[in-house]
């Protein structure tokens, strides 16, 4: 590490901010889709449960699954910045082409969004490793504040493109989502020559392959030398905590389609103060996930570099057996909530929002922690790639997610929520059988 690392101002690099703002936009007009989508299905489109929640599965499958061509294709031709700006644009046109009324517009809609996402997603996350050199401490916490901007738009995706969309119709609602979109790149495409300090551009060894062609220079394709064993050993520390973060994510990602539906269908939602009464949207229930990351975020962006000064800052193993622990936590909560219930009788709604607060703090372990880890781990010409295999873990979890979500109506919530407690659990022991070997292969990555 070099000595100015060691000697790091701890204000974090303005082009974290300028990521903040692009993905908070970004974020949120996919969570808006995502609080509307099954509702959307199930209500206007008469999908039955199972296959709604499939379908929703489906796609938010792909979503993840997407960002290895648009990784792929930023790190060896176009660079990331374009590949963002291509990404969203993109995006914007399937928001505006959901919600036209029948199935078919749905699938088109779909497929914008989805390879819209692979391009923009990875990217945009990768650039903001960029800022950091290596092992600069603030990396992890610049990560959580990243966090935070992707559940600020979460959060607000929620209040207005789902309000908007419950109230007015659904079509309205996706158009909003678009907007917000839109929004972010007009942000990122005035904001990216003055705060990226010239990263995200064209990759040098492609400009240089391409003055080759032209007879202008003979260097090195840089893809093209061969990894070290070191460098072998992080990408398959990379491909192990992603094959542990589907567990995670698998039950995580129950809220947007089967809690969702559990909260329209078994939650009472009227909200009685005095002598007045309101119903809360079915919708308002996915804001209170961002919600307690916006307010947890910096606490834990601050304790991770308080813990790191002091020698006592738990390792990326800790942070993931944590999640683990916690999010099981999140369901036993359901659990118990689901065995007092009597016949005919709504779980009150302050059992769900508990659950939704063991949920978040398991997120903030994994998630930031994952995403910060894979830059670190990556070498520099395969990062976005690598953040691309990532998501491969979100990819198959939310598959996963979109089919058991298709039980809630059909099984005894006590037996749904019981195997949401039990694989968690069992992923945290396996995770502390292998710890050592995985941080042995980390060859001093924190």
């Amino acid at each position: 590490m070099s000595a100015d690392v060691l000697n790091v101002n701890r204000s974090q690099p303005k082009g974290l901010y300028l990521c903040f703002i692009t993905e908070m936009w970004e974020r949120f007009s996919y969570y808006s889709i995502r609080g509307l989508f099954v509702l959307y299905l199930t209500q206007v489109l008469a999908f039955d449960t199972p296959r709604a929640t499939n379908l929703y599965g489906t796609f938010t499958s792909l979503v993840y699954l997407s960002p290895l061509l648009g990784g792929y294709i930023a790190d060896r031709f176009w660079g990331k910045n374009v590949s963002i700006i291509f990404g969203g644009i993109l995006m914007a046109i399937g928001q505006f082409i959901m919600g036209l009324g029948s199935v078919g517009f749905v699938y088109t809609a779909m497929g914008f969004i989805i390879l819209g996402n692979g391009f923009f997603k990875p990217n945009i996350s990768s650039l903001l490793g960029d800022l950091y050199e290596k092992n600069d401490p603030r990396r992890d916490g610049g990560f959580t504040i990243f966090y935070m901007g992707i559940n600020l738009g979460a959060f607000m995706a929620n209040l207005i493109a789902g309000t908007i969309g419950e109230t007015f119709g659904f079509m309205y609602g996706f158009w909003c989502a678009g907007i917000g979109i839109i929004i972010g790149l007009i942000v990122f495409v005035f904001g990216k020559e003055k705060y990226l300090q010239g990263k995200g551009k064209m990759p040098k060894h492609y400009i240089a392959q391409k003055t080759y062609e032209g007879g202008a220079s003979q260097e090195k394709n840089a893809p093209d030398t061969p990894l070290t064993l070191e460098e072998k050993q992080r990408i398959a520390v990379i491909f192990i905590l992603a094959f542990f973060a589907i567990f995670f994510h698998a039950v995580f990602e129950q809220k947007g389609a089967a809690l969702n539906l559990f909260a329209r269908d078994y939650v009472d939602r009227i909200v009685r103060i005095g002598s007045l009464s309101f119903e809360m949207k079915t919708t308002w229930f996915q804001s209170f996930n961002p919600l307690f990351i916006i307010l947890f975020a910096p606490v834990f962006s601050k304790l991770w570099l308080d813990l790191n000064r002091k020698g006592k800052e738990p390792t990326v193993m800790g942070k993931f057996m944590w999640a683990f622990w916690l999010i099981a936590v999140g369901y036993i909560v359901l659990l118990i909530a689901a065995m007092m219930l009597g016949p005919g009788v709504k779980m009150g709604m302050i059992w769900l929002i508990l659950a939704y607060f063991f949920f978040t703090i398991g997120e903030i372990c994994l998630s930031p922690v994952g995403l910060s880890m894979v830059t670190k781990l990556s070498p520099a010409k395969f990062v976005s790639l690598m953040m691309g295999t990532w998501f491969l873990s979100n990819a198959a979890a939310n598959k996963v997610a979109g089919f058991y979500s298709g039980y809630i109506h059909s099984w005894p919530l006590t037996k749904f929520f019981t195997w949401l407690v039990v694989a968690p659990l069992a992923a945290a022991i396996l995770l502390f059988m292998l710890r050592k070997q995985i941080e042995k292969w980390m060859h001093g990555v924190k």
